[in-house]
């Protein structure tokens, strides 16, 4: 589900008409909808009714204050990958007691940061961060909680930037050296082992790996309970979103899952939840894309369509800077104008931004609709790792950001000016 759908010729998130927004706040402009995001997480949570769960949104997708605050207020956790992001979780209203603290390199003052603060569990993904957590626990007195996190050796079926749990990867532990690395760790004076962590790999859209993975995952799990007496198992997140689709008229907006299908919230409980019942044990789930991704638009307004001699060109204001997933991995997003077209008819064109790079396309040989300059597209389905894998390339200012409930619209990001670009450089 998300809420973005054509009224009266105009795309719309919710009851905001987006052209509208575009108009009044410029372009780029990246659009959230506060309904889509609250009805993916209340949808997953319900989903694991059976189970004792605690959803911790991993906030790498979006770390947005209003979002992380609108997702607290709901009672959700967070999973986190740096100081940086703890920080934001404390700022948005959330806890440190309800957040889990992934990532491989963490550093000695990240560290003491999250134990003055209360983090209810790190995911340890080496034997040197054991004894660096350890000894940084030592010096404040105090005992911290980790989990480490296991290396599988399944297959995700995903793009390869985004596979995690390979032995390839250099996420987490191998799964065979597991219950030594546990026994070494009980021997740490200043360590608590609170549970277990893994992560395969994100944006997967087939429920197998899920299930071959939590059913690997059993025997060690049920061990590491009776013989250290972990009290949680997460399984990370990694539930891929469906960015192939059409919108119609008249309608809600869905998206279309013949060609490209991801499995469904529902789907993907009913394949990790029967194998997780019986452990006895807190399970936490780390979603990122699946509450934000579909929940978020990137405005852009058409400055150029420029004809060449093999193809055309629709050049647009924003550019790899604002939104760099098709540059980094090939990622795909919907290329929908705000203005509802009067036909099916489309054209092959390839859509471009002004960055001085060629790998700055959002689209290319992509059949849309007829555009005009001057008109402005929606690049869909970018709520996850758009803003937040943002930069200033080529001296361009990010974005604004704006959270719309109903009919609401508010400005949670301002656009970037000239002035913020040199904020904090200095000429000796």
């Amino acid at each position: 589900m998300h809420s973005f759908h054509y009224r009266d010729g105009q795309l719309y998130c919710e009851s905001a008409d987006l052209e509208a927004l575009a108009s009044q706040y410029d372009t780029p402009l990246y659009v959230y909808s506060s309904a889509t995001i609250l009805d993916h997480y209340r949808r997953l949570d319900a989903a694991m009714a059976d189970l004792d769960h605690e959803i911790c949104y991993a906030i790498k997708a979006n770390s947005n204050l209003a979002i992380l605050s609108l997702l607290a207020k709901e009672g959700c956790g967070f999973d986190i990958v740096s100081g940086g992001e703890l920080f934001r979780v404390l700022k948005a209203g959330g806890t440190a007691a309800k957040t889990t603290f992934a990532g491989v390199g963490k550093t000695r003052a990240e560290i003491e940061y999250a134990l003055r603060e209360g983090i209810f569990s790190f995911n340890v993904e080496s034997e040197g961060e054991l004894l660096q957590i350890n000894e940084v626990a030592q010096s404040l007195n105090v005992v911290a909680p980790v989990a480490i996190r296991v290396n599988p050796n399944v297959e995700a079926g995903t793009h390869k930037y985004i596979s995690t749990g390979k032995k390839e990867n250099k996420f987490g532990i191998d799964i065979e050296r597991i219950p030594a690395v546990y026994e070494a760790a009980s021997r740490l004076p200043n360590l608590k082992l609170r549970g277990v962590q893994m992560h395969i790999g994100s944006q997967i859209t087939k429920a197998d790996p899920f299930g071959t993975a939590v059913e690997k995952m059993r025997p060690l799990v049920a061990a590491l309970k009776k013989d250290h007496g972990i009290q949680f198992f997460s399984i990370g997140g990694g539930l891929g979103i469906v960015y192939h689709g059409t919108i119609e008229s008249g309608h809600e907006a869905w998206w279309k899952q013949e060609e490209h299908p991801a499995i469904t919230i529902e789907e993907y409980a009913k394949s990790v939840v029967p194998s997780l019942k019986d452990l006895g044990l807190k399970i936490l789930f780390e979603p990122g894309r699946l509450i934000v991704g579909n929940a978020g638009v990137l405005l852009t307004r058409i400055h150029y369509i420029k004809q060449a001699a093999s193809k055309k060109f629709v050049i647009v204001d924003a550019g790899m800077n604002d939104l760099i997933r098709p540059a980094l991995y090939q990622g795909y997003h919907e290329v929908v104008p705000v203005k509802e077209p009067a036909s099916k008819v489309t054209e092959k064109v390839d859509v471009v931004g002004p960055v001085c790079e060629s790998g700055d396309f959002f689209a290319q040989d992509r059949d849309v609709p007829p555009v005009n300059e001057g008109s402005v597209i929606a690049l869909m389905s970018a709520g996850a790792y758009g803003f937040t894998m943002t930069s200033n390339y080529n001296s361009r200012p990010r974005p604004a950001e704006i959270l719309v409930e109903g009919d609401k619209a508010t400005v949670i990001r301002k656009r970037e000016t000239f002035e913020d670009l040199i904020s904090g450089e200095t000429i000796p």
